[in-house]
């Protein structure tokens, strides 16, 4: 596939002041596109409510949290806090993106829609943690003060191609994370809940990778580096987070998210629907950025495979343990 751009030619004529004019269209297009297919949901339509009762405080019947009062397995206890977390620093994202895309025009008018939509997750989380006593409430709060004072930085904020290459690949792999928390959740109303979220999640990763799509029309070879930073780069956005190292180590052994599920269901079918591989007449500097991703994700797909033993071996001496 051979994409040339029609518009001013040389990778120095994109600043990020008129990328952001020249995608104002694309903007308006695909908001309206996403206003007509996005439906209002109620965050207390998922809540259990009927499971909750008083915890210990001001009020004389308070019963203290115990681990054996949710349905949750262990697994999707750490998953929840960590989603939870993530979703926590939504402030942040909005004063990154708010300053980075701007509050007027499509632009603005997605920034504020899409913080509209992402708070719902927050909101409908905690409410179900809470009521379903899936979670120490007092940890989760001390873990939200220390994250959310800690505040968020985004390792892409210095551009804006970068910026909207990243929330591409994030909001699936957040989409991702959400489900097959639901999945490993043991409990069919958290199920319920997160699929509810991540349909949100998926219709934002298509919003930017629409956008991204019409960027590397414009500036492709710029669009690429952009890319090939991205992924080579990628960390999630709640990696600051207490204990974070711990619980996505676990959530990698319980199938939530690891390496494998990074390759084959986040990086690889963003990539395969832009077709980025197959772009040609490149400049040096795009051209060199295709190549390195290339070898990249040749990379990653083989330290993936290295993590499918290391699981099948420990899930082997799980059973045979079992078996005794």
């Amino acid at each position: 596939m051979t994409i040339v751009s029609p518009h001013l030619g040389t990778s120095a004529d994109w600043t990020d002041a008129r990328l952001l004019y020249a995608l104002e269209e694309v903007v308006e297009k695909e908001l309206n596109r996403h206003l007509k297919v996005a439906k209002d949901w109620m965050p207390h339509e998922y809540v259990p409510w009927s499971d909750a009762r008083n915890f210990p405080g001001i009020f004389e019947d308070g019963e203290a949290w115990e681990k054996g009062q949710s349905k949750v397995t262990e697994i999707g206890r750490i998953a929840l806090v960590v989603n939870l977390l993530t979703e926590d620093n939504l402030p942040s994202y909005h004063h990154e993106i708010a300053s980075l895309f701007g509050r007027d025009g499509a632009w603005g008018t997605w920034v504020h829609r899409w913080t509209a939509e992402e708070g719902r997750h927050g909101i409908v989380m905690r409410d179900y943690l809470l009521a379903s006593r899936a979670v120490d409430p007092d940890q989760l709060e001390q873990f939200r003060m220390a994250h959310m004072s800690e505040g968020f930085e985004s390792d892409n904020r210095h551009s804006m191609l970068h910026s909207v290459a990243y929330v591409a690949f994030q909001e699936l792999a957040t989409r991702i994370s959400h489900r097959n928390t639901g999945h490993q959740s043991g409990d069919p109303a958290c199920d319920r809940m997160l699929a509810r979220i991540a349909t949100d999640e998926n219709l934002h990763m298509v919003f930017y990778r629409n956008l991204l799509k019409a960027a590397f029309e414009l500036a492709p070879d710029l669009t690429m580096q952009a890319v090939r930073d991205v992924v080579v780069n990628f960390r999630m956005p709640g990696h600051g987070m207490p204990g974070f190292e711990r619980a996505a180590a676990q959530m990698a052994i319980g199938e939530v998210y690891n390496l494998r599920i990074h390759h084959d269901d986040v990086i690889q079918p963003v990539l395969r629907f832009l077709k980025i591989m197959e772009i040609d007449g490149l400049g040096p500097e795009g051209q060199q950025a295709q190549d390195e991703l290339g070898l990249y994700m040749g990379g990653l797909d083989a330290e993936a495979a290295k993590f499918d033993e290391k699981l099948a071996a420990r899930k082997a001496r799980m059973a045979a343990r079992g078996a005794r």
